[in-house]
């Protein structure tokens, strides 16, 4: 039965993974019903409002539910929200047994799920498929957590850790199989995040384009401007394209922040950065939390990069390298004051690392 239960949470994992783009701010959960070591039934949750995963998978087993296990990657929910809890669903579909690899850190449950159906009689065991489970949902996670959205950095640098050439353009570093994976990234995040400095030098539109999936929504763009450099002119001002946040702080120039309004952007303040040099990276991420951010993608650039990294702010890096030489004329991937020493260099761990016709991605968790 234990090798049935770890197919089924696998197979649970893989249904939730269907709704990571669409679900959030809800996590993306997948739950199957077994029944005889079978599964005979499976859901996930697809969108906010939408049935969750437990009660798709309830509807699509019918009767076969009584008596059956539900397997599901995440906590029942207790609580009324646009939908029923999950919780009394299970009980009054008659499940005799429940399967959860998470508890969920939500304020709103928090082990009551698990406590609701134990109460009502249920078998619950809680961890197959933890770790896994904790992989696929860490952005979700990390957000109930800390208040904070999971901040993902992105970059991409030359052999020699260059990551703009000398006018300070970044664009065009990595060929078109490293950029059409970094627009995948775009889409599985609910925001996209530069600095002053990338969105003068590179006009991004930061839009996902051309996914292997089709982008419902596209991601909120974020600018962090604390003085007010960057005009409010397209592409980043398009309104067509995605809805804009600046995030900037009371010392920005006032003409700037009227005309960012005019162009139809919503306009934040947040506090003023380490010695007063632009903004505080843990507030700006609290600010994206709040708005429903899960996870925040940063892709610039080598200053912001260098000021999110100090502040222990990055959860995750995604790194691409281009089989170029760029020279000491370029800026580096990371710019800003190193440590004093290799051993207070803080060590990253490595996740995976893959080609991408010439280029190589390299992903890290922090903190490994």
């Amino acid at each position: 039965m234990q090798d049935a239960i770890g197919a089924a949470m696998q197979r649970a994992l893989e249904l939730g993974e269907a709704g990571r783009r669409t679900a959030p701010p809800n996590p993306w959960v997948g739950c199957v019903i077994l029944r005889d070591g079978e599964i005979v039934a499976e859901g996930f949750h697809e969108r906010p409002g939408a049935p969750h995963a437990e009660a798709a998978a309830l509807v699509a087993a019918g009767d076969q539910a009584r008596g059956a296990t539900a397997v599901v990657t995440l906590e029942p929910c207790s609580h009324h929200g646009r939908t029923g809890p999950c919780a009394e669903a299970l009980i009054d579909a008659g499940v005799a047994r429940v399967v959860v690899a998470l508890e969920d850190p939500d304020p709103r449950v928090r082990g009551r799920g698990i406590a609701r159906l134990r109460a009502a009689g249920l078998a619950v065991d809680v961890g197959p498929g933890a770790d896994a489970v904790a992989r696929s949902l860490a952005p979700y996670l990390h957000h109930r957590r800390t208040g904070r959205a999971y901040c993902v950095l992105k970059t991409a640098v030359s052999l020699d850790g260059r990551a703009a050439d000398a006018d300070g353009s970044s664009r065009w570093i990595t060929g078109p199989a490293a950029r059409a994976d970094a627009h995948e990234l775009r889409a599985d995040s609910q925001a996209v995040v530069v600095g002053a400095g990338t969105a003068l030098a590179d006009r991004p539109s930061l839009t996902a384009r051309d996914t292997t999936r089709p982008v419902e929504h596209q991601p909120l763009r974020v600018l962090l401007d604390a003085r007010g450099r960057v005009p409010a002119e397209a592409p980043l001002f398009d309104p067509a394209l995605a809805p804009i946040l600046v995030v900037t702080t009371e010392g920005a120039d006032a003409v700037a922040v009227d005309a960012w309004r005019a162009a139809g952007a919503k306009v934040e303040t947040v506090p003023a950065g380490a010695g007063g040099v632009g903004v505080d990276g843990r507030a700006a991420l609290e600010l994206l939390a709040s708005h429903g951010v899960l996870q925040a993608m940063v892709e610039g650039g080598p200053t912001l990069h260098h000021a999110l990294v100090e502040a222990a702010l990055v959860d995750r890096a995604v790194v691409y390298v281009a089989p170029i030489v760029l020279g000491r004329a370029a800026r580096a991937g990371f710019d800003g004051p190193g440590p004093a020493t290799v051993s207070d260099a803080r060590r990253w761990r490595l996740v995976s690392v893959g080609p991408l016709d010439d280029d190589v991605r390299l992903e890290y968790e922090v903190g490994g």
